[in-house]
């Protein structure tokens, strides 16, 4: 199967589909690469480590979807990426389709195969390719917390740790769960005072064993929400409920009760956001304010440390990379129910319910859609 790396064109994304290492892995199973020219440069890898992988590098976007059966990516095909989409062809990248309708339409009338990394399961239960750049987002969060809170930045002017017989800053996370507990660790690793909300106790518990009195834990109550943000001097939105819509969390109302200069950082903006006042933001242009509050809601967070972010995520995507060129999509998919529930968009057909039902359209069983 002849597999295509396009160049990332959103704003400021500087990750790449594939690295040379994983390149070299298909083109010794027998897959033909090929590479966009300068698509490795935001993570140091040259053309010439691509060629010496065995790639081909050629000099257009155009070129990777005319010539390419399976297109692997790392964020969200961008309009102009999207009119070049042909029918039949395999797209493999993260898509999060639930708040986007434009997206999910113009996948839909392209006739591609759309699997988003987001939505593929593991045998336990988890998201086995959303959990690498959760990992990068939850600790990049804190460390972007910090730096809005400078008064420079438009913050509160509050040092995060704090200093003696200065109280460190409060730092409340919502969700216990990849994004969250990271978090969690990092900032009580800078010595805030850390409080994590999560709907359940189980992933509370889990985490209070690994970092004992540096945290504190809540059952996220509408209640224990509302106090939690009024003493907050940084909230970080880490919500998800897989392939659908983040719950509103922390509502307009709610802004009112906040210390100004505070800084909401919303990791689910993705996925529409877990702040009622959330609207995505680029790295250009990272933030904006509402009623005095620093709201930060950058969409691709890890793209600001993309050779951390690519290998971690590599090391994740290409076994299934692999299954798809190996076996073709129709048969990978058959055999890998956990790949199968990445299934989006097949043909014209919405395959995730989630999606379906957020964006209000038909869904078409995934198993019925790869027949």
């Amino acid at each position: 199967m002849r597999v295509g790396v396009p160049r990332e064109i959103k704003n400021h994304e500087y990750r790449v589909g594939l690295t040379p290492q994983s390149a070299r892995e298909l083109a010794a199973h027998g897959h033909p690469v090929l590479v966009e020219r300068n698509a490795g440069a935001g993570i140091g890898a040259s053309d010439d480590e691509y060629r010496a992988a065995g790639a081909a590098v050629v000099d257009t976007a155009e070129e990777i979807y005319a010539r390419a059966e399976l297109v692997v990516k790392v964020k969200e095909p961008q309009e102009a990426e999207r009119r070049k989409l042909r029918s039949g062809q395999v797209l493999f990248a993260y898509l999060h389709l639930a708040p986007d309708p434009e997206q999910t339409k113009d996948l839909v009338a392209s006739g591609a195969v759309a699997i988003a990394y987001e939505t593929v399961t593991s045998e336990k239960g988890g998201l086995p390719l959303l959990a690498p750049m959760s990992e990068v987002a939850g600790r990049m969060s804190v460390q972007v917390a910090a730096h809005f809170l400078e008064k420079p930045h438009g913050g509160r002017g509050v040092l995060m740790s704090g200093v003696t017989g200065v109280a460190p800053a409060s730092v409340v996370i919502f969700g216990a769960g990849v994004v969250g507990s990271n978090a969690a660790m990092v900032a009580a690793g800078m010595g805030a005072e850390v409080t994590v909300l999560n709907p359940s106790a189980e992933p509370l518990q889990r985490l209070e064993s690994q970092l004992g009195s540096r945290v504190r834990t809540k059952v996220s109550t509408p209640a224990a929400v509302e106090q939690a943000v009024r003493n907050a001097d940084a909230v970080i939105g880490a919500a998800l409920v897989p392939g659908a819509l983040a719950p509103k969390l922390v509502t307009r109302k709610m802004l009112g009760t906040m210390r100004s200069g505070a800084v909401l950082v919303d990791v689910s903006i993705d996925q529409g956001g877990c702040f009622e006042t959330s609207r995505a933001t680029t790295h250009a242009v990272p933030t904006f304010v509402v009623d005095g509050i620093v709201h930060y809601c950058v969409a691709n967070m890890p793209g600001a440390v993309p050779r951390t972010s690519t290998y971690a995520l590599n090391s994740a995507t290409l076994p299934f990379v692999l299954a798809l060129a190996d076996q073709g999509w129709r048969a990978a998919l058959r055999r890998d129910r956990y790949l199968r529930n990445g299934l989006n968009i097949c043909r014209g057909r919405v395959t995730n319910r989630e999606v379906a039902e957020a964006l209000g359209l038909s869904w078409s069983n995934p198993d019925a859609a790869i027949a």
